[in-house]
């Protein structure tokens, strides 16, 4: 055997096998290796903007919150406020419903008295006692009030 020959064959075997790939299996891998590129390219991008959308978002919910704790803050300012005129109004309307009920039922035993005395006169005894629980339950009810 020739080695001229030999060699010969396999460099144009091997020519042959190069043909062969660079036109029929290196250009469907090169897509292949560019699309899988192409993708990941795509996913990185897609990566990025969701985290910028991220970011956004939470910046929006730090807004609306600190809105609401500044709203939930002013309506409990106003609740307190509210709270303090009522308990301020209560107080004075005691005071002036004290002054009142004291006026009232000096006036109403001054009254009682003096009707009790001409009734004293003028009405028999059981009339008498039933005034006289009459009169107890009109103190009750003012003193009450």
């Amino acid at each position: 055997m020739n080695p001229n020959i030999t060699l010969l064959g396999q460099m144009i075997s091997f020519a042959i096998l190069i043909w062969f790939t660079v036109k029929f299996i290196w250009p469907p891998l090169m897509k292949a290796i560019e699309d899988r590129q192409q993708k990941i390219a795509e996913g990185l991008a897609a990566a990025d903007r969701s985290q910028k959308d991220l970011a956004q978002a939470q910046d929006k919910v730090n807004d609306v919150l600190k809105d609401a704790r500044t709203k939930a803050n002013d309506i409990i300012e106003q609740a307190h406020a509210r709270a303090n005129q009522i308990v301020d109004q209560a107080k004075n309307d005691a005071v002036a419903s004290r002054s009142t009920s004291v006026l009232v039922s000096t006036m109403t035993r001054v009254s009682f008295r003096r009707i009790g005395r001409v009734r004293k006169v003028t009405e028999p005894e059981h009339t008498r006692r039933r005034i006289a629980r009459q009169q107890v339950r009109v103190r009750f009810a003012l003193a009450s009030a």
